[in-house]
């Protein structure tokens, strides 16, 4: 009886411990029951079968999650397209009747095409594989147009912009690295100097990386928020100042860069902030073109 039992509790702990540990590699936890073999003892299989009920009522919910996740979305990607409609429509009246108030209503109509910017990518940054397309991307040319983008903002802020030679072409995909160097420059003008502000961007050539780099003379970022402004709704002191802050924009930058394989870093010595974009240079292609 003794070695009947013994056997008896071995194979049921072997089995056990191999539920634990298939239960352990999964991911997704309440996955087990697809996993695990169906019983043969009616007490285990009461435990089965309000494991399968449990399965199935966690997939019902997932799926609704993700169908209701689905529908605002699309009700948000929807809602920026036909709110675009209105705002180019102010932009020409204000275009076709140049005043000094019409270019201040030009530099705030800007910085809501801009929020309405960061909603849509804000929507498609958990799904860019559907949207971006990488190809051979001229820096000079992004550049540029984030800046037009911008022009009203930084005009109306007295910004002096010095742009280098930015000869390198990478790729990537020049619409998504538009939209964060134009919430790198929205940053640069909101926390800017009173005298004289300035932006700087420049390029430069590391190992195998092409970085392209914006500075500008703000008020910097403390050191101590310099390894969280990354993180979503972190406005660190700045932001006690600036209550326009978010915390969005930085967030939603590094979220797309990483996505897209695009190296970003902050530097701040107190004074000014340089952001940095990582850009790796595909040698094969260089190669076959050279």
């Amino acid at each position: 009886m003794i070695l009947c039992l013994s056997l008896c509790y071995l194979s049921r702990k072997k089995r056990l411990s191999k539920l634990l540990d298939m239960a352990e590699q999964l991911k997704e936890k309440y996955l087990i029951p697809e996993v695990m073999p169906e019983p043969n003892r009616a007490e285990e299989q009461a435990f089965y079968q309000l494991l399968k009920m449990a399965e199935k009522s966690m997939l019902e919910r997932i799926s609704e999650v993700e169908r209701e996740r689905g529908e605002y979305h699309a009700y948000i990607e929807q809602w920026v397209h036909e709110v675009k409609t209105p705002i180019t429509a102010l932009k020409l009246l204000c275009e076709n009747n140049r005043s000094p108030f019409s270019r201040e209503v030009l530099a705030e109509l800007e910085n809501i095409n801009r929020y309405t910017e960061q909603a849509l990518y804000y929507a498609r940054s958990e799904h860019t594989e559907k949207d971006y397309s990488i190809q051979e991307m001229s820096l000079s040319d992004v550049v540029h147009g984030a800046i037009a983008d911008n022009k009203y903002l930084l005009r109306q802020s007295n910004m002096t912009i010095t742009v280098d030679e930015l000869g390198p072409v990478v790729y990537a995909d020049d619409k998504w690295v538009r939209f964060i160097l134009n919430q790198i420059i929205s940053n640069a003008v909101k926390y800017r100097v009173q005298q004289k502000p300035s932006l700087h961007i420049f390029t430069e050539r590391s190992g195998d990386q092409i970085l392209l780099s914006i500075a500008d003379n703000g008020v910097g970022i403390p050191e101590s928020d310099l390894p969280r402004i990354f993180e979503k709704g972190f406005t660190g002191r700045n932001g006690r100042i600036i209550h326009s802050s978010t915390g969005i924009g930085l967030y939603l930058c590094k979220r797309l860069c990483d996505k897209l394989g695009i190296g970003l870093s902050a530097s701040s010595s107190g004074k000014g902030t340089t952001m940095t974009l990582s850009f790796h240079i595909n040698d094969f292609i260089t190669g076959v073109q050279s």
